[in-house]
């Protein structure tokens, strides 16, 4: 009969710690070898072991990727910690995918923090199929139908617009920061076709989620949320941006659940006041489809996307538009004069005054152009195989698209560094359309709320230099660097808005 001999602490450590190693090696040799080249791939940057170029992108990735370009092509590939990636740069390069292979460049990548975040579902993050053609479908048409579409709409924005800017008349040409106004007028165009109302602007409990809206769109392109993409286990630390992103997240869809379901009492089924009535219909009239993508979670995701969609861009826009006004006063006093000449001071600015006010127009299209609101869009993946430029690209890979590179390709701008809304003008004034202008993407995906923006920004500019002239407090010019994040804001500052005299 044979004794069983005790195991001292110390072999039992011993043992665990070779377990621990070994199991740590493991996962060293798996990330090594996702980290390898698929053959026929772009060439790119030579990544770090384990995190690949992750570090690369903490800093102004847009500027970086479009550097990189310059060494590499027009396309090449980064390593985000194991994530194959191609990045896309210049008008050439974006057009040949986006336009010319549009459904195969279609997709989203199914990365760990869009999977945490709306589990692929919604709109904007929707996995190329069925769910998005329907949510996209069902988008476009309550856009219209109560938007654009309706001959009064274009009065609700001025009237929206009234509000703003008897909001700002209240500081009597003093010194105040925008952000909070604008960020509030902007968003009440799109609460008027989601919720079929406006907010006020004191309304404490939608501004507050605004901001976490607004704060997430930072965090969502934080070096943390790359990380959180190449190593999902890191959500089990206690620390981190990520982790203040998701808490956010979850704050905003309990809001927006009660929100819901506040402006859905008293629907009538088939008549529908706006967005959340529509998509309601759907989701009575598919309730015996197993496959149809409507459900009360996709209506979260899909309400908060196009918040957010609708507000951030718009609203930055706006604020660097105000910002460099006061920044170049010749510019802002062509617009004056034109205003003054097509307009007047006796009516309010219409869509159509639009054709006639070319200048204006210029300008608007140079903010857009220079600011680059939103850099890299949203990420797009292939649908299946395909050969870009002799390099093969395969399913599923994550593709980024460098739109700054667009906006700033020297084959296609002329000093693309300056900010000069005569680059839109030919040489009798008139304005003219420019090929590589592409602030809301191309292909399938691209902004499905173009015309909105467009009608929003032209109303607002307009209605603001009616009646202001807009110049720094004692002429003192603010931080104009970018805030980075998915979108591009200017830094906090402070602008005086001085009644004009006519």
């Amino acid at each position: 009969m044979t004794t069983l001999q005790s195991v001292s602490p110390k072999q039992t450590g011993t043992a665990l710690g070779g377990v621990v190693i070994i199991f740590l090696s493991i996962l060293l040799i798996r990330q090594l070898l996702k980290q390898r080249r698929p053959r026929g791939f772009p060439p790119g940057p030579t990544p770090l072991p384990v995190i690949g170029n992750v570090l690369s992108l903490v800093s102004e990735p847009h500027v970086y990727m479009k550097k990189q370009s310059e060494i590499h092509g027009q396309i090449f590939s980064m390593d985000l910690g194991g994530i194959s990636t191609i990045i896309i740069n210049g008008y050439d390069a974006i057009k040949e995918c986006l336009l010319h292979q549009s459904e195969i460049f279609a997709d989203r990548p199914s990365l760990p923090l869009f999977k945490k975040l709306t589990n692929m579902g919604g709109l904007l993050n929707c996995k190329y199929g069925r769910g998005w053609i329907e949510h996209r479908k069902l988008a476009v048409s309550s856009f219209r139908f109560f938007g654009y579409g309706q001959k009064t709409f274009e009065n609700k924005i001025s009237e929206e617009c009234m509000f703003f800017i008897d909001a700002i008349d209240e500081y009597k040409g003093k010194s105040f920061d925008p952000k909070h106004l604008i960020t509030n007028a902007v968003s009440n165009i799109s609460n008027l076709i989601i919720f079929g109302e406006r907010f006020t602007y004191d309304d404490t409990e939608f501004q507050h989620m605004i901001e976490i809206f607004s704060e997430n769109v930072e965090l969502a392109a934080n070096a943390w949320a790359f990380l959180y993409n190449a190593f999902p286990w890191i959500r089990i630390l206690p620390f981190g941006k990520h982790q203040r992103l998701f808490k956010n997240a979850a704050e905003v869809y309990n809001f927006l659940l009660k929100l819901i379901e506040r402006f859905s009492c008293n629907r009538v089924p088939h008549s529908p006041r706006h967005f959340i009535d529509a998509y309601l219909d759907e989701m009575d009239q598919n309730s015996s489809d197993p496959e149809a993508s409507y459900s009360k979670e996709n209506l979260i995701f899909t309400v908060g996307e196009l918040i957010i969609a609708g507000t951030e861009t718009t609203t930055n826009v706006m604020r660097w538009a105000v910002l460099y006004m006061a920044l170049y006063p010749n510019i802002q006093e062509k617009v004056h004069k034109e205003i003054d000449c097509f307009v007047g001071n006796n009516r309010t600015p219409t869509l159509e005054d639009k054709p006639k006010m070319q200048y204006t127009e210029a300008v608007l299209h140079e903010v857009l152009r220079f600011c680059n609101i939103a850099p890299l869009g949203i990420f797009h993946a292939t649908t299946k195989n395909t050969i870009v430029r002799g390099y093969n690209i395969p399913k599923g890979t994550t593709v980024i698209t460098n739109l700054y590179s667009v906006h700033f390709d020297e084959k296609y701008w002329s000093n693309p560094g300056l900010f000069s809304p005569e680059r839109f003008l030919d040489s009798q004034g008139n304005f003219c359309k420019k090929e590589a202008f592409v602030p809301f993407s191309l292909g399938r995906r691209h902004c499905l709320g173009e015309q909105l923006a467009k009608m929003e920004m032209f109303l607002f500019f307009t209605m603001l230099l009616q009646r202001f002239h807009l110049q720094f407090q004692n002429g003192l010019v603010p931080n104009l660097a970018a805030k980075l994040g998915m979108t591009l804001q200017p830094h906090p500052y402070l602008i005086c808005a001085v009644r004009r005299q006519l």
